[in-house]
């Protein structure tokens, strides 16, 4: 069957699914799809950039909110420097090569993660990328560079601290609200789904504050996999799943 007969086909079963605000992915198993097919492990990384792409396209598509990928984790510096430099040059190389279509399609990238200490040329990317699509309007790109779920709370302490110091607040004032409003980006809204590829089941430091009640999506799909039709038996899932937030009454 052609390749539009199937989109179409699947866009048709989609129509009644139960779309999220807000989705959020580890994008996991690039280098066992590398090494299954007697690959090196960057080619993993470059068919994982290939499958952002498509997510990207699907989120779109299906009228998703906002998007959040987890493209570089805080622990990910351990990896072998030859890998590490590879997966900066794809961020270069998709920076450069998306930034324009990204653009057109009304898609607007924010960057969460540390940023101190990272090298000066992929901070002006990082910058270019939020300033270039600053007053886009539809889907919200949330990259998670340099981050890690801890990291991100220690900041949100220490900037809450600070007010305390100050004489802003009391420490008995303090809230969950004021912590969510303390994260490196407080006007995104929680997850609906933390979806992880590969078949690993854990969060790994990703999100781990705004995930309390995320409905979490494991799929055995190595990353490079992760294909239309992956993404809409997510959906279905998620649209099976009754929301109750700690309650008894679903939402």
């Amino acid at each position: 069957m052609p390749r539009d007969s199937v989109t179409g086909s699947l866009a048709r079963e989609a129509s009644a699914l139960r779309i999220p605000r807000h989705l959020a992915v580890t994008m996991d198993g690039n280098g066992r799809w590398a090494m299954a097919r007697g690959k090196p492990r960057t080619e993993g990384h470059r068919a994982g950039t290939d499958s952002l792409r498509r997510l990207v396209e699907y989120a779109i598509r299906y009228g998703i909110g906002y998007l959040t990928v987890f493209s570089f984790s805080s622990e990910n510096w351990s990896r072998p420097r030859e890998e590490v430099n590879f997966i900066f040059g794809l961020l270069r190389r998709f920076v450069t090569s998306d930034l324009d279509k990204l653009v057109r399609n009304n898609v607007r990238i924010r960057v969460i993660g540390e940023r101190a200490g990272l090298d000066k040329q992929i901070l002006q990317l990082i910058e270019k990328a939020e300033n270039d699509t600053l007053d886009n309007d539809g889907l919200t790109l949330v990259v998670a560079f340099n981050y890690g779920g801890k990291a991100e709370l220690v900041h949100a302490m220490r900037a809450l601290a600070h007010q305390v110091q100050a004489g802003e607040i009391a420490p008995d004032d303090i809230t969950e609200d004021m912590i969510s409003g303390a994260l490196y980006a407080a006007d995104i809204p929680a997850p609906d789904i933390v979806l992880r590829t590969s078949g690993e089941q854990r969060f790994s430091n990703f999100l781990i504050w705004q995930a309390a009640y995320s409905e979490l999506v494991f799929i055995d799909e190595n990353w490079p996999d992760f294909d239309e039709a992956s993404f809409i038996r997510v959906l279905e899932d998620y649209g099976r799943r009754e929301r109750r937030f700690g309650g008894v009454e679903a939402r």
